[in-house]
């Protein structure tokens, strides 16, 4: 059985209360989370000794701890990307299979500085959100994509992804501009590619399913809403990462999508006007 050393800010919240269980079906028991280092208690919930006591995983002191009893290793706190860059420097230097939960960096920058970290380590790294490998998409991966029409929950700055992921993944282009067309309450991005082709990604409530209408080169539409358990296909992924190491996400992908993000936050200050993405390295 392969041991899992979980690093997070803080370990009470909802992925690292997932997870295990998670992690445990997928793999029929062969991978479990043994270890767990959290950097502060949650500011609103348990601390991580409860965390860890609720589930049977052995708190450790320091991440290097974790990083030295572990065979895998996930480096956690979802919604707090700017914490990435210190939790990963002792895992992106071990040599062991890292996930990097999303969202993997506040900006390009981080997001290429922590690439060039694992590859100088030879330290296999793999992160993504889990709507990527929602099953409804998998036809249209087949698909010459014009354009895509995307809506979803959350606010941008930290659900954003969940659209921007699947957009970058479907439409196998080089993003270049981002352009933010919505509303406070209702914020939107224009996604402009080198090829001239653009995707649409809208924020709406809560209650707003995630789902896409898009055109083929042919000019035929497709729209697809999301209903499969996208977790269990990710976390299905992660597995298989862990048993052979081979990440099933390109660096380049995960370096556009958070240049995405980073120029979109730019953007809905300067609305209606295209900002670029500059050209990544």
């Amino acid at each position: 059985m392969k041991k899992i050393g979980f690093i997070d800010y803080f370990l009470d919240e909802w992925h690292a209360e997932k997870y295990p269980d998670w992690i445990k079906e997928a793999s029929g028991g062969e991978l479990q989370v043994a270890y767990a280092y959290g950097l502060i208690d949650a500011p609103n919930g348990r601390t991580n000794a409860a965390w860890c006591e609720a589930h049977g995983v052995e708190l450790l002191d320091s991440i290097e701890a974790v990083v030295e009893r572990s065979d895998c290793l996930v480096v956690l706190s979802p919604d707090h990307p700017e914490q990435h860059e210190a939790l990963c420097q002792i895992p992106l230097r071990s040599g062991k299979p890292t996930y990097v939960d999303k969202t993997f960096a506040p900006d390009r920058e981080t997001a290429i500085r922590l690439f060039e970290l694992a590859a100088a380590n030879g330290t296999p790294i793999f992160s993504t959100s889990a709507l990527r490998y929602a099953t409804e998409y998998d036809g249209a991966a087949s698909l010459d994509i014009a354009t895509i029409h995307s809506v979803g929950p959350g606010r941008f700055d930290n659900y954003s992804i969940h659209q921007i992921e699947p957009v970058i993944a479907l439409m196998r282009g080089t993003p270049d501009r981002v352009m933010a067309i919505g509303t406070p309450e209702a914020p939107a991005m224009l996604i402009g590619f080198a090829d001239g082709r653009q995707a649409a990604i809208h924020h709406f409530g809560w209650e707003c399913p995630f789902a896409m209408t898009l055109n083929d080169k042919d000019g035929h539409a497709h729209t697809l809403k999301v209903e499969s358990d996208f977790f269990a296909a990710f976390v299905r992924r992660m597995v298989k990462f862990f048993e052979t190491a081979a990440p099933p996400v390109a660096p380049e992908e995960t370096i556009a999508i958070a240049s995405v993000i980073e120029t979109g936050l730019r953007a809905l200050e300067t609305p209606y006007e295209w900002v670029p993405i500059p050209a990544t390295a």
